[in-house]
């Protein structure tokens, strides 16, 4: 891949590393003033991506929540909200939900042919643009070589784990922010910051830690590191 947005990962999760409950549903985890920063985070990119467990769990609006800043954006010639993205192997999302419906933005979806050609038309006619590739699975490269070629230079990433274990696999991290809350959440199948199939050892994906810091009043924490080849 010759080219590929800048890639930033962010995060909320427990001390024991965990992003959501076992029920899956999307558990609060941040805090207020966690909150306002992913909104201020989220207002800087072009484009947010999360992954199909995630998207078909959470339905995630993915849209700045501030109207002081999407007044920015207009501002500087943006669109009011980043492109919406996802990467999903079966597309069965809800058409009514908030990932399809809150807030003016670009939808992007990633799918394979296990997305029924009807679902396809279906989304389509519902405002998004689907990129159906014949693989069994997605190769997150050439997802974000499209993302590249229409524009987007600075992509954000908000899970879950099983995309972020991939993106680190292939070395298309740049940036990962982690806020990390005083909670524990236990659960061998709640989902971690990086899931899939794990890396052996030798093998650990090591990151440089440029910041870490008492975060709010509630005892978080937030931490930033860069790729090792920054």
């Amino acid at each position: 891949m010759n080219s590929r947005p800048h890639v930033i990962v962010n995060v909320a999760m427990t001390i024991d590393g965990k992003l959501d409950t076992i029920e899956r549903k999307g558990a609060t985890i941040s805090s207020g003033a966690d909150k306002q920063r992913v909104d201020e985070l989220r207002a800087s990119v072009d484009a947010i991506l999360v992954g199909g467990k995630t998207l078909l769990s959470e339905d995630p609006s993915l849209t700045v929540k501030s109207a002081d800043l999407r007044s920015r954006r207009l501002a500087q010639g943006l669109e009011e909200n980043p492109v919406k993205v996802s990467v999903v192997s079966q597309a069965d999302l809800n058409l009514q939900g908030d990932f399809m419906t809150a807030g003016p933005a670009r939808r992007l979806i990633y799918t394979t042919k296990r997305t029924l050609p009807e679902q396809v038309h279906k989304l389509e006619n519902a405002g998004a643009q689907v990129f159906v590739r014949c693989e069994e699975s997605i190769d997150l490269r050439d997802v974000f070589q499209s993302l590249y070629d229409q524009g987007i230079q600075i992509l954000m990433i908000e899970g879950g784990g099983t995309l972020i274990a991939g993106l680190f696999q292939f070395g298309l991290v740049d940036e990962l922010f982690a806020y990390i809350a005083p909670q524990i959440f236990s659960g061998a199948s709640a989902p971690t910051l990086a899931d899939g199939d794990g890396f052996l050892n030798g093998q650990a994906k090591h990151l440089h830690l440029e910041s870490v810091s008492k975060f709010d009043n509630e005892g978080g924490v937030l931490v930033h590191y860069t790729s090792q080849s920054q």
